[in-house]
């Protein structure tokens, strides 16, 4: 899957604006060479806690997710190295909890970075409840099917898709959006979006040429432009069978942390 943190749209010191220094992010991490959003220093840049400070840590208890007898199984789109799959798990699921309780909460986090996946398996601190696969969800998501099977679940409780649907737009039209938001919605009870701005398309557009690089195929093409979260809620809900249930406001690269659940 296409990674949900990328820095195509902002720097250190200009994230609100996605405007950057380019020689600055050349030297940094060079962002021409990471078109899917796949980038190995994401978490230098947009640390967890850009998120985090936003969602509350009884989010599990206020779904209800945590008090019946089956597991809860957490979905977490485009996962990068993982800092951010751990990071939200210890946030919603304190290691004071007894280990028969940790348990109880099973998070998947998938890339279509090999390199990536790699990195957060070696560094995952909890195997028993985190795992992480290589995958990339626009061309195969049968092992998403296999881990619900393995875990006994028809349903994924809380997806994750941070960052993710521009890179899925860029790369894949219109029609690779819409798919994944109803691939998603399909496989989650609940599913926590958090969509780029269009003012973050035209900015990774623009980082590509100025590099020397083609643009990406359906830039020019899109005809979802605008306000591309809103966008998104439309669809989620005239299509998916979803409802959006709070918003957790903007993060510090100023988008929407929505949170939908279905119908």
């Amino acid at each position: 899957m296409f990674s949900t943190r990328t820095y195509f749209e902002g720097a250190l010191f200009t994230m609100a604006t996605c405007s950057v220094d380019i020689a600055e992010v050349e030297e940094m991490n060079d962002p021409g060479a990471a078109p899917y959003g796949n980038f190995i220093n994401y978490y230098t840049f947009n640390p967890p806690e850009n998120r985090l400070s936003l969602i509350p840590a009884t989010l599990l208890q206020d779904l209800g997710l945590k008090d019946g007898p089956q597991n809860t199984l957490i979905l977490d789109v485009g996962c990068n190295s993982g800092d951010l799959s751990v990071a939200f798990y210890k946030h919603l699921v304190p290691v004071s909890e007894e280990e028969s309780d940790r348990r109880k909460v099973n998070l998947l986090g998938f890339d279509l970075d090999e390199t990536l996946i790699q990195r957060a398996q070696q560094s995952n601190p909890l195997p028993s409840s985190i795992s992480f696969i290589p995958l990339d969800i626009t061309k195969d998501a049968d092992q998403l099917q296999d881990y619900l099977n393995q875990h006994g679940g028809s349903h994924f409780h809380l997806c994750l898709c941070l960052a993710v649907t521009m890179w899925v737009h860029l790369n894949h039209g219109d029609a690779g959006l819409l798919q994944l938001l109803s691939h998603l919605a399909s496989i989650s009870q609940h599913l926590l979006l958090e969509a780029q701005p269009w003012k973050c398309y035209r900015s990774a557009a623009r980082r590509l040429r100025k590099l020397g690089r083609s643009d990406f195929d359906h830039f020019k093409s899109l005809k979802i432009r605008g306000d591309v979260a809103e966008q998104a809620r439309e669809h989620l809900e005239r299509h998916c069978g979803m409802e959006l249930i709070q918003s957790f406001g903007s993060t510090t690269w100023d988008r929407k942390l929505l949170l939908f659940k279905r119908r």
